[in-house]
């Protein structure tokens, strides 16, 4: 057998050139910058999702806000007719307070009166109170002041036209006389 040991070539060390000493030290800060970066990539996703977020939160306040809007909307929506019934309502109590004709005439519009009423009360219209009430600038227009014995001061001493509200809406405040 022959000696191969021509062939087979020793390994000798290898130096490494400066440029490959820089490539394996960036290599290496590479790594440890590696984590940084992906913070870095992080941020961008944190933004995302805090915008994605606060668009959720935007939309469900929207969603809300439309709601109400349309149940006001679906409250308030006779707000008109109401209104333009309550000089109606105020002749018809007028003509009951009169004394002319029959009993069962009176009857008969005390009747028709009453279901008047109901059917504005199902709408969501009520009477705002004031006789004895403490005079409240936000449901009562005082149109006149007077001494009274009878009533304190700030008082309502006298309702000369009836205010109501529309489901908790004032749609036309009472007229008032406020003891002094």
């Amino acid at each position: 057998m022959t000696n191969n040991n021509e062939d087979i070539k020793k390994e000798e060390p290898v130096e490494e050139t400066a440029e490959e000493k820089e490539t394996a030290e960036t290599s290496a800060d590479e790594q440890t910058e590696a984590p940084e970066k992906a913070e870095e990539n992080k941020e961008p996703e944190e933004d995302a999702d805090t915008r994605y977020i606060r668009l959720m939160a935007d939309f469900q306040n929207y969603k809300k806000r439309v709601e109400k809007e349309k149940k006001d909307l679906y409250s308030y929506a006779n707000e008109k007719l109401v209104a333009e019934m309550l000089p109606v309502l105020d002749n018809f109590e007028r003509a009951l307070e009169q004394e002319t004709g029959g009993d069962g005439f009176k009857e008969g519009m005390d009747m028709i009166f009453k279901q008047l009423g109901d059917v504005l009360a199902k709408a969501g219209l009520a009477e705002i109170a004031a006789l004895d009430e403490v005079f409240d600038p936000n449901v009562h227009n005082a149109v006149m002041t007077e001494d009274s014995e009878q009533y304190e001061s700030g008082k309502v001493s006298g309702v000369m036209q009836k205010g109501y509200t529309l489901n908790g809406k004032v749609i036309r405040p009472s007229m008032v006389k406020v003891a002094n």
